[in-house]
């Protein structure tokens, strides 16, 4: 018995599939902008649509210490390093949570954008959610 498998159908398959995915997560982005009165576009560019939700989220020095973080925990030795990537991913994980605040959500909604992160995306950008402002 001989099976035959294309490989081009396939990969031409999963390209589609992870283009068309990419897109839907941009639309997301893009209507979560204007839900909180920011132009769409701002979440299209990288590291400036970070500081733009940390804009309206929480505060912007948080995201100069976030990136500060991010980038010596790159640099910066085993475990010293560590600690800083640790330092980086909780400012993360707070500022997911003040995101979700400001949509009305709630903790459990900050686990889903750690772990599923695009899939909350979709679901804030095109879901009944509704931007309230930051919340302390």
């Amino acid at each position: 018995m001989q099976f035959q498998y294309l490989y081009e159908t396939t990969g031409l398959t999963g390209v589609v599939l992870s283009v068309v995915w990419y897109i839907l997560i941009l639309a997301a982005g893009w209507k979560m902008y204007e839900k909180a009165n920011e132009p769409g576009w701002k979440s299209i560019i990288p590291i400036y649509n970070t500081y733009t939700c940390y804009k309206f989220t929480w505060d912007t020095k948080i995201f100069w210490i976030y990136i500060l973080c991010t980038a010596l925990g790159e640099v910066l030795p085993s475990l010293l390093g560590s600690l800083v990537s640790l330092a980086a991913t909780v400012l993360m994980i707070v500022q997911l949570y003040k995101l979700s605040k400001a949509f009305g959500h709630g903790v459990g909604f900050t686990v889903g954008l750690f772990f599923l992160r695009p899939i909350f995306l979709l679901i804030l950008g095109f879901g009944g959610s509704v931007y309230l402002g930051k919340q302390d």
